[in-house]
């Protein structure tokens, strides 16, 4: 159902005591979900170790203790958000901890950023922070993409600041607008994206109802593009560039990836949390108690339909329509209305919510608990690699990338990358891509370099070293056994493939260690 273009202020409160009891619930249901990343000193997201060990080589850049397999090279490029600010806060403190930090401030945005915007848009808060805790730990988050996140909390921020000005004078926007696009640029890409189509699609939303010129119109989507326009031709005239080349489709994913939104680590509750939450939004709606404003259903449409068109990998960014669904989800709440009729509809709203929370974070603590024992084990192992290695990663499972069949798994994939600090090493699949990541493999190891991608499988390896390598192989491994010093296996143990090439050195639960002897 549609409500006027009006923020909804008509909406019956609840009584004292209940309003009393959300306040505590939503203060519970905060503080709970801060835990995981309190907890633990690397926390267990599938691309963080990766992160960590990129702001390890950055903050050592110029000192003694530099790596000297890696180099650091500034261009003018998107994606930086901690690559710029985590090594400035790493002077006052470890880089673990700054690390960290940088992702509780990414946490903090997206809660404080969904409250600011309904506020901003209903002049009191409702819905948008239930909502931004139920997403906390959402498929994209619990993944690591840590600089998206940042960015997406920033460009909530930056939506409410705009909605808040909205009828002041223009050149009161235009420079508000320009501050906010060039710290999203330097963010992340992708959350300048979200910023741009919300924005858009609430300007033109406005057109029909408030009968807004098409030159008026016209005008104020171009203050909003200039400095976006602006930053892209200084990027090109710098020989700038974002991500790479490669743009995939994956369309049969589409249908999947908003029943597995809710949960990085479990399919089965992501579905069923997934499942509850639809179900109780579309009950609420056939009830007529949950209502989109005009601006509402615009933004629901156009998020839909850059769902379905925007591709699954983007300039070398994978995953990139499956970070739309938590921007939807974190924007729509300040442009609807729900309207509960009694006291245990509106216990019962409060309960379905906390509960899909409080479920998602107990799966999202019993992994990252265990996997401190587990980053631990890993750590201890650098001590036994001889430093200035090169170190290769491989995997005794064929599951894929991602391994929907044990995503528990998944946050040990790029673990042996922080050998790159601890031991000074070199490790293939460190992120070095160009027009993303600032930091980029020497000339004597650069043809050796996996920008993006899990470990390689131990059956090709196997397969390479016994004979003439198979077609179709990667020349980055095609001469593993000559190029490498040790290896690391990742996944169930296994016995060793090749016992006259590889020393098992150190092993855990999760991985073996093996040096590789070096033969022509």
């Amino acid at each position: 159902m549609v409500s006027s273009d009006k923020p909804i202020l008509t909406m019956s409160a609840p009584p004292g005591s209940e309003r009393s009891v959300a306040i505590a619930v939503f203060a519970m249901l905060a503080v709970v979900s801060f835990l995981p990343v309190l907890l633990t000193p690397i926390p267990a997201m599938v691309d963080y170790p990766n992160h960590l060990a990129r702001m390890y080589i950055l903050s050592q850049n110029g000192t003694p203790d530099a790596n000297p397999h890696y180099e650091v090279a500034w261009a003018f490029y998107p994606n930086l958000g901690m690559d710029l600010l985590v090594p400035q806060m790493a002077r006052l403190m470890s880089v673990e901890t700054a690390t960290r930090l940088f992702l509780l401030l990414s946490q903090s945005l997206i809660v404080g950023g969904a409250l600011l915007l309904e506020w901003a848009r209903k002049g009191r808060v409702h819905l948008a922070g239930f909502a931004a805790l139920a997403f906390l730990y959402c498929l994209p988050f619990s993944w690591g993409f840590v600089n998206f996140e940042f960015g997406l909390g920033l460009a909530l921020w930056g939506i409410a600041i705009y909605l808040m000005l909205a009828e002041r004078q223009w050149p009161l926007r235009f420079v508000v607008n320009m501050v906010f696009v060039a710290a999203l640029f330097a963010a992340h890409f992708f959350s300048l994206g979200i910023y741009g189509a919300t924005l858009g699609l609430y300007e033109l939303s406005r057109m029909p109802h408030r009968r807004i010129s098409y030159r008026v119109a016209a005008a104020r989507l171009g203050a909003l593009a200039i400095p976006a326009l602006a930053l892209f031709g200084i990027m090109r005239i710098t020989a700038g560039s974002i991500g790479s080349d490669g743009t995939s489709w994956f369309l049969e994913f589409k249908p999947i990836w908003p029943l597995r939104i809710m949960n990085g680590y479990n399919l089965a509750v992501g579905a069923a949390t997934g499942l509850a939450l639809m179900i109780s939004l579309l009950f609420a709606a056939r009830r007529g108690v949950l209502k989109l404003e005009r601006a509402g259903i615009w933004l629901a449409i156009g998020f839909a339909l850059l769902y379905v068109v925007i591709p699954s990998k983007l300039f070398g960014t994978s995953f990139v329509d499956l970070r739309v669904i938590p921007a939807a989800a974190l924007i729509l709440p300040a442009f609807c209305s729900l309207s509960l009729p009694s006291r245990a509809s509106r216990m019962a709203a409060l309960a379905t919510i906390s509960g899909i929370t409080l479920i998602n974070l107990v799966v999202v603590l019993t992994v990252w608990l265990p996997y401190r024992t587990d980053y631990a084990a890993m750590i201890e192992s650098f001590h036994k690699i001889d430093r200035g290695s090169r170190i290769l990663v491989a995997g005794t499972d064929d599951k894929g990338d991602p391994p929907f069949a044990d995503l528990t798994s998944y946050p040990m994939y790029y673990a042996p990358t922080l050998a790159v600090h601890y031991a000074n090493a070199f490790v293939p699949n460190l992120f070095t891509e160009a027009g993303k990541q600032p930091v980029r493999p020497r000339e004597a190891v650069r043809r050796l370099a996996i920008p993006y991608g899990g470990p390689m499988p131990l059956g090709v390896l196997t397969a390479i070293a016994a004979g003439p390598p198979p077609t179709g192989i990667p020349p980055f491994v095609r001469t593993w056994h000559q190029d490498y010093d040790y290896l690391y296996v990742l996944g169930p143990r296994v016995a060793n493939p090749l016992p006259e090439l590889l020393e098992a050195l150190d092993a855990s639960e999760r991985f073996v260690l093996y040096k590789i002897r070096r033969r022509s």
